[in-house]
């Protein structure tokens, strides 16, 4: 369609233009450029460790879901939104009559409902003392467990025959009756919180009851957290992976070792101070903000090549000195640069307003790694050139 249609080219005047005064105040200003950016850059840095690795999904849809609103009112007037099981097990067949497991269950129960976070215990100790106490004259003094293991046995053959078909115990204690489960209503919970409280669990029954074997917390909140947090570690490693092989890459393609190694600058660079002001603004990362590195990877690299590559061209192919290449690459590719980050920060600004957190802080922390890569490739890049770069010819 370009070959075809008609146009008119405007004639370009390549020693004006505010890119090209641009360049040469980053060449006249290159050593305070070089150690602000560095102060810059260092004290974002700083605040990377003030991230976590935390989210909590319930507060990934906004007020204006109904999805959102019924959760909070459920939390808030009837009971928790999250349920965690945990499966008790005796070691043996009909183990779970046993007074010794019994009271361990009961116990385990009871320091559950003292958690915080616990809005209701469902065990399966509770209908043996109930049933204790109703065939005792609904006696509240016999509300506790049976002594005697055959006792116990009798009390549950009794209760299941009496109840309807389909109303049995199946969901609170397996077939052999070797194991019960411990279901467990908690309050709304971020990731970080959830992990804490299971490591509570299962510290408190090692430690203090050990007559009980507990397994690992079960269900879809635990399922998001550990996804999350793979996820997280996953990516890390994929993305350190991935700026190994490219810098190989670039090595080969700028025929180069030095200016390989120095094209990771600005690769790192936008990712730590997007990350660093992301620490001081919110430092929670979830499944939203783990992936931005490996997203942005691909758009900073292709920032920096083109830099590098046409600041490479004039030094090797014009024959001119590192200030002068700096010039010539703000002449040539300054532009495209400038637009496509342009273009690119205000597409993920736009859906940086949707009223899905995962969707609306990874465009807002894109959009910001997009910002630093530009920075840094104008006001960062150059300055290390001219001072690394001070040969007559490379």
């Amino acid at each position: 369609v370009l070959s075809v249609l008609p146009m008119r080219a405007k004639s370009v005047r390549s020693e004006g233009g505010s890119l090209t005064r641009l360049g040469w105040f980053v060449v006249g200003q290159r050593n305070p450029l070089l150690l602000g950016m560095l102060a810059v850059i260092l004290a974002l840095s700083a605040m990377i460790p003030r991230n976590q690795l935390n989210e909590d999904a319930l507060r990934y849809f906004d007020e204006t879901f109904d999805f959102r609103r019924a959760v909070d009112f459920m939390e808030a007037r009837l009971t928790g939104p999250y349920t965690i099981d945990y499966s008790a097990d005796s070691g043996s067949s009909g183990g779970i009559a046993a007074p010794e497991f019994l009271r361990g269950l009961a116990r385990f129960a009871t320091w559950l409902r003292e958690q915080p976070e616990v809005r209701h215990v469902s065990v399966f100790t509770d209908i043996i003392k109930r049933l204790n106490k109703n065939l005792h004259d609904d006696d509240p003094s016999e509300y506790r467990l049976p002594d005697e293991k055959e006792l116990t046995a009798q009390y549950l053959l009794l209760y299941e025959m009496s109840l309807p078909y389909g109303l049995d115990l199946n969901d609170q204690i397996n077939i052999d009756k070797s194991a019960s489960r411990v279901a467990t209503t908690i309050e709304s919970l971020t990731m970080k919180e959830l992990i804490d409280f299971e490591e509570r669990v299962q510290r408190e029954v090692r430690d203090n009851i050990p007559a009980l074997t507990i397994s690992g917390g079960a269900g879809t909140t635990f399922m998001f957290a550990y996804v999350t947090q793979r996820n997280a570690f996953n990516l890390l490693k994929s993305t350190t992976a991935a700026l190994v092989i490219i810098s190989f890459l670039l090595i080969i393609a700028f025929k180069s070792v030095r200016f390989g190694l120095v094209s990771l600058i600005p690769n790192l660079v936008p990712a730590a101070m997007g990350f660093g002001v992301w620490g001081l603004a919110d430092g929670m990362v979830g499944l939203d903000i783990a992936p931005v590195m490996g997203m942005t990877l691909g758009i900073v690299i292709d920032d920096t090549v083109h830099f590098m590559s046409k600041y490479l061209r004039g030094r090797r192919e014009i024959g001119a000195n590192s200030p002068e290449a700096v010039v010539y690459t703000f002449q040539t590719v300054g532009r495209a640069l400038l637009v496509t980050s342009c273009v690119l920060v205000v597409g993920f600004l736009v859906l940086s307003f949707s009223h899905f957190a995962l969707n609306a802080r990874m465009a807002a922390l894109t959009a910001m790694v997009i910002v630093f890569a530009l920075i840094a490739d104008f006001l960062f890049l150059p300055p290390i050139l001219m001072r690394i770069d001070k040969k007559k010819s490379v």
